[in-house]
């Protein structure tokens, strides 16, 4: 394990959790900017804790995909999705980025720079103070500890545990099934996400798009085992098990709620940085760094402003993307929300990587939006108006 930070040490960054977004902060630093130290702390024993981060190749220029290729873990050419009514084959390159090499890269490439079970006890724009009493300094401060306390935004969540898995025979998949929606519907929308490691190894996740963010992790075991046992797949040994709730925004004030958080700056799925309708936040973090790694001083204004700015630009962008998650969590009773996804993947392959990728063009929103609603149309004109944060129900 690296060493403890000293009390009243200074480095130019102090990056506040050593998940997603900070990790990739300061790899990116490290790979063009040397010369800026920074300090990585992370309570946990491990960055990245238990998680796989995914995306669409489309979702990065060529220079990021570049840059994050060290940290990729698998690839794969393309992707499936299943519905009742049809099943679809698509080519658009898909990779993930699992926890476990995220974790052994950065250690390798920063070494001393990462202090592990660093409890945090006060955090502020710059300096930090550590549950021992210990207090570090430095020019700026990005806190990216994950979602924290979020009563300016109106959000739905998708839950999901997911099981790593070792089978007794190759379970003969090539590529992986982003959605598999053919499974009951139970707690909202449901589908089970399938990532093939290798032959045998296969990473199942049931996961839920839910009102409240409550987790019966239990249930959501139980739905793994009963995709496996329908696949026909005999599990043999469970290599590791990861969970979470990752919001959906639906509706609020990303300005009001940045205001609140005026100790640090933020970063990640603390900054509102992420896609709003999948909750992937990979892309955004890789978008981040860049930005922090462009700034031409790195001081707490300096800092700070850019991540505001970014996180507020990209929130007025995204205004459609909202829409139509008020559509699918307002508008459609549980039960059936799974007919606007089906709707949406009979639509051309590049509409849905650019709306993946958060660039849905004029024309792309016009063509999503084309035709019947798969709701109630006086429901789906109610949801119309973005008005701010609304009470959340809780499942």
């Amino acid at each position: 394990m690296p060493p403890s930070p000293t009390g009243d040490a200074e480095a130019p960054l102090l990056l506040v959790g050593g998940g997603l977004a900070n990790g990739l902060i300061a790899w990116r630093l490290a790979e063009t900017r040397p010369e800026i130290p920074v300090r990585v702390l992370e309570a946990a024993d491990r960055l990245g804790g238990v998680h796989t981060w995914s995306f669409f190749q489309a979702d990065l220029t060529e220079g990021q995909r570049a840059w994050i290729d060290p940290l990729i873990a698998h690839r794969w050419p393309g992707y499936e999705v299943r519905f009742p009514s049809h099943s679809r084959r698509l080519t658009t390159p898909y990779a993930s980025v699992t926890a476990e090499r995220f974790h052994q890269r950065l250690i390798e490439r920063l070494g001393h720079r990462v202090t592990l079970g660093a409890k945090v006890a006060t955090v502020t724009a710059d300096h930090v103070v550590l549950g021992s009493g210990e207090t570090l300094r430095g020019r700026a401060v990005i806190d990216g500890r994950g979602p924290g306390a979020t009563p300016d935004l109106a959000l739905g969540f998708q839950k999901f545990v997911g099981q790593e898995w070792r089978l007794a025979r190759p379970h003969g998949l090539t590529q992986p099934i982003v959605m598999d929606a053919t499974v009951s519907q139970e707690d909202g929308y449901r589908f089970v996400y399938v990532l093939p490691f290798d032959d045998r190894t296969v990473l199942v996740e049931d996961t839920r798009y839910t009102d409240g963010d409550a987790l019966d992790a239990e249930a959501y075991r139980e739905g793994v085992r009963r995709w496996l046992s329908d696949a026909g797949w005999a599990p043999e040994t469970l290599i590791r098990e990861e969970h979470g709730v990752l919001p959906v925004a639906l509706d609020g004030d990303l300005e009001a709620h940045w205001d609140r958080q005026d100790a640090a700056a933020l970063a990640g799925l603390r900054a509102g940085l992420f896609h709003p309708t999948t909750g992937y936040s990979l892309p955004d973090a890789v978008r981040a760094a860049d930005l922090i790694a462009a700034l031409p001083v790195i001081d707490a204004a300096t800092v700070s402003a850019a991540l505001r700015d970014h996180a507020l630009r990209l929130w007025r962008e995204r205004a459609f993307y909202r829409l139509l998650n008020r559509m699918l969590f307002r508008a459609a009773a549980p039960d059936q929300r799974r007919r606007i996804l089906e709707r949406f993947y009979r639509l051309p392959q590049p509409l849905i990587e650019r709306f993946y990728a958060g660039r849905a063009t004029l024309g792309d929103k016009a063509r999503i939006l084309a035709g019947k609603p798969p709701v109630p149309i006086s429901r789906a004109l109610a949801c119309l108006p973005e008005r701010g944060a609304a009470p959340r129900s809780v499942a």
